[in-house]
């Protein structure tokens, strides 16, 4: 009986204390998923990128900072095209004024928004509280970096992507 109740004991706290994946916001979570509109209505859903790696990119057409970082986001974009992708999600409620930011910065990739703003579903799921805020998500759907910007991305991106 006594070796019945240690067994089981074990088994308890090794089921209790394993890292299993969870949905989250947390590196080493799987990144939740996004369904949203596009620029022309259809809807983008964010894990029709896996097998890239992926910036999820928070961002909106009134952000300083997130006009300041598109041209920097143009050149990764461009440099790995075919190995990385840019998940733009907007921030606006105006989408005239999100419309307009995406032609002037020429944003080639995926731009969705609900045009609800701090009400979206996708603000709770990613615990959004401000622009700009990104998250880097490798081939899986895992998240490998979360708020990086500049050269700190720059370099992620050169040592998950460099060849082998």
């Amino acid at each position: 009986m006594k070796k019945t109740l240690l067994i089981l004991a074990f088994l308890c706290c090794i089921i209790t204390s394993s890292n299993a994946q969870v949905v989250g916001t947390d590196v080493g979570d799987i990144a939740p998923e996004i369904d949203l509109p596009d620029t022309k209505g259809v809807n983008q859903v964010l894990s029709s990128l896996r097998g890239d790696y992926v910036l999820v990119d928070f961002w909106a057409s009134w952000c300083g900072p997130c006009i300041k970082e598109q041209p920097q986001l143009i050149k990764l974009h461009n440099t790995y095209a075919g190995k990385f992708s840019i998940f733009s999600i907007s921030m606006d409620t105006k989408k005239p004024l999100w419309l307009a930011a995406i032609a002037k910065q020429k944003l080639p990739w995926i731009q969705v928004s609900d045009l609800k703003y701090w009400k979206s579903p996708v603000v709770a799921d990613y615990m959004l509280q401000s622009v700009p805020l990104n998250f880097l998500i490798d081939k899986n759907g895992i998240i490998v970096a979360k708020n990086i910007h500049g050269n700190a991305l720059d370099e992620k991106l050169k040592s998950l992507l460099a060849p082998q």
